[in-house]
């Protein structure tokens, strides 16, 4: 299959200004050369999935527009300003949050010191109650320490912090990954519900079937780059192509 710089864009892509539009990126571990020119957009309101299997770059390309990875190049630019050549902390003040897969929680910290670590950078964040309105569990560990919660508890800590900073763009790596059923379930309603209060939410998946419950529409990289995009009302009609690229 012929790869190109740029993703080709899907019919139901919004007729407007993206909010975060990434071209030609390129990222490096070391001497290790990861992404090869990754290219897509995601419109504001969009929940948008990255789908790949292991080691096709997903994560990087969160850590590449977060500017985590110091050795990039290529162009990201979010509300119309270049982010390329600038620091991590000024990339959240812009209003993008990164909720990485390992969780960063604070083992030596409660719950409660854990939800309130973050800076707002913006207004607008969440307030505490309104994150527990998502996230009962929280207000009900709120003294625990960080090892004291299951890893369901952890995935909704680490998502309740970055809604009190302010951003309205969560770069959400993984969040399902060694979750039970129920728990699955309950992430997939707090992103309809982030999406419904206007967030833009890029998601790092494996899971296609869980990503399809969520997404308007979904990026396929492989070997760091971007080499397809499919709708999400179009899904069914691709789920050969799909099984072929996840291996699934």
């Amino acid at each position: 299959m012929a790869e190109a710089a740029t993703a080709p864009r899907a019919q139901t892509s919004p007729a407007r200004d993206p909010l975060l539009s990434v071209r030609n990126l390129e990222a490096w571990y070391g001497e290790s050369h990861v992404l090869h020119g990754v290219s897509f957009d995601v419109y504001p309101g969009e929940v948008v999935t990255l789908l790949g299997r292991n080691g096709a770059g997903k994560t990087t390309t969160l850590k590449s527009v977060m500017g985590i990875l110091p050795k990039r190049k290529g162009s990201v630019v979010f509300q119309g300003k270049e982010l390329m050549h600038v620091p991590a902390r000024y990339v959240a003040r812009e209003g993008i949050a990164f909720c990485p897969e390992e969780r960063g929680i604070f083992s030596s910290l409660s719950v409660e010191e854990n939800l309130m670590l973050p800076p707002q950078v913006k207004p607008g964040g969440m307030t505490v109650e309104q994150i527990f309105e998502l996230f009962p569990n929280l207000k009900e560990r709120l003294s625990s320490q960080g090892t004291k919660l299951s890893g369901g508890e952890q995935q909704m800590l680490a998502i309740g912090r970055i809604l009190r900073t302010g951003a309205k763009m969560l770069l959400l790596d993984e969040p399902t990954e060694g979750l039970a059923p129920v728990i699955i379930q309950q992430i997939g309603r707090t992103i309809a519900r982030l999406k419904n209060e206007g967030f833009t939410i890029v998601l790092v998946e494996q899971n296609f079937r869980f990503a399809s419950t969520v997404a308007d529409r979904h990026y396929v990289v492989e070997q760091g780059r971007v080499i397809d995009e499919i709708a999400n009302n179009e899904l069914e009609a691709n789920l050969e192509k799909l099984h072929a690229y996840l291996g699934v």
